[in-house]
């Protein structure tokens, strides 16, 4: 038998907003046949030009923290360069190594030890609710406690109950935000897939940090298109984070979100690999041939059958009632445009049919419309 020529995600359109890594995971997510469109949602504050982070790293030095909080490895990395570019790095390091530490994850740990500050205990969950749990069991009232976070941009910071607990469990914080950001520029790439996703040009939408989540929301309210993304984000558009971290902002607003069980790049291509398939793709069986109508394709009997725009509106149009008859004006109001002619209907119609390759799929109801003649209908 000759092999298929599609791989699981041909046929769906995924957008990327990831500032670092965006080529790893565009190109695994490409490898597995998605289109990919992608565009960063932020930039980073280089580490040497951050005042706060140098003014409160001098102020650990000075009065050094009873407990240390590490979060992420690039993040703990990223803190000691810094210092070491400040000239800061032996005395940091002596002040850190005097607290107790917690680390959320095994990256962080690993960090840890790189910088010689091993770790006094880490959660096998990587929850930084486990973490919160760990320090309100041990008391924490009256300690000095540094909490180096995932980032933070003007607008948003990570982590606001769990460093709000801890001050109300009477501890001295002092957050770590090591690399903070900026939305991506005005009028660019990302403007561009924020108005896709409002407009439902694409069937997922990656996020690997909650600033970027913060960011594609606070885009789409200047771009006065935020109730059609997130309408989109609650439908057809689904937000694939890489934990529930990154999740969280989107959850607070009632949006449907999915991650895999490691909080890993290869991991989160794997899960949209494996989920996006089963809540996207439609399968119907259609006049002896099996149909599975994806995002810009469809597959008949496995056979990858590319559509123009006008020809996908029109299957996805009938596809949403197998078997049940659609008006040429509920079609005409599915295709791309405002057009009034129901002659760009018939023209539709007949350009799916020859897509198609078998025009018995698409039936002609006279004077009503058109059908999918279904043989066996189910959701897939």
């Amino acid at each position: 038998m000759s092999e298929p020529d599609w791989s699981p995600l041909t046929g769906f359109r995924v957008a990327v907003t990831s500032a670092r890594r965006a080529d790893e995971l565009a190109a695994l997510l490409t490898r597995r046949g998605a289109t990919v469109t992608s565009a960063a949602a932020i930039e980073m504050v280089p580490l040497p030009d951050d005042d706060e982070l140098r003014h409160r790293t001098q102020a650990l030095i000075d009065e050094p923290p009873n407990i240390v909080v590490a979060t992420t490895g690039i993040g703990l990395r990223g803190w000691m360069a810094a210092a070491d570019g400040w000239g800061l790095a032996p005395e940091l390091t002596a002040a850190l190594s005097k607290a107790r530490v917690v680390s959320r994850g095994p990256k962080a740990t690993g960090a840890l030890r790189a910088a010689g500050l091993p770790e006094e205990w880490s959660p096998d969950s990587e929850s930084s609710r486990e973490v919160l749990h760990y320090l309100l069991e041990g008391g924490i009232a009256g300690a000095r406690i540094a909490v180096q976070l995932h980032g933070a941009t003007a607008d948003w910071d990570p982590f606001p109950e769990f460093l709000d607990e801890l001050r109300a469990a009477g501890a001295d914080v002092v957050p770590i935000r090591v690399y903070r950001w900026h939305p991506a520029p005005r009028h660019g790439d990302f403007d561009a897939l924020v108005v896709g996703i409002a407009e439902e040009k694409f069937d997922a939408v990656s996020f690997t940090s909650a600033p970027a989540v913060a960011s594609v929301l606070m885009r789409a309210q200047e771009l006065g298109v935020e109730d059609e993304l997130l309408a989109a984000l609650r439908g057809s558009v689904h937000a694939m984070c890489v934990g529930p971290v990154t999740a969280r902002p989107l959850v607070r607003l009632g949006v449907p979100t999915s991650a895999p069980e490691r909080m890993r790049l290869g991991a989160l291509a794997r899960h949209i690999t494996d989920e996006l398939p089963l809540l996207q793709a439609r399968t119907v069986r259609v006049a002896g041939h099996l149909l599975e109508i994806r995002g810009n394709c469809v597959l008949v009997d496995g056979a990858v059958k590319a559509m123009s725009p006008a020809a996908m509106a029109t299957i996805r149009a009938l596809a949403q009632h197998p078997g049940a008859v659609v008006s040429r004006a509920d079609l005409l109001r599915a295709l791309p445009g405002s057009g009034t002619d129901t002659h760009a209907v018939e023209t539709a119609v007949l350009r799916l049919r020859t897509a198609l390759g078998d025009k018995k799929m698409v039936a002609t109801v006279v004077k009503r419309g058109y059908r999918l003649p279904v043989d066996e209908a189910y959701a897939s």
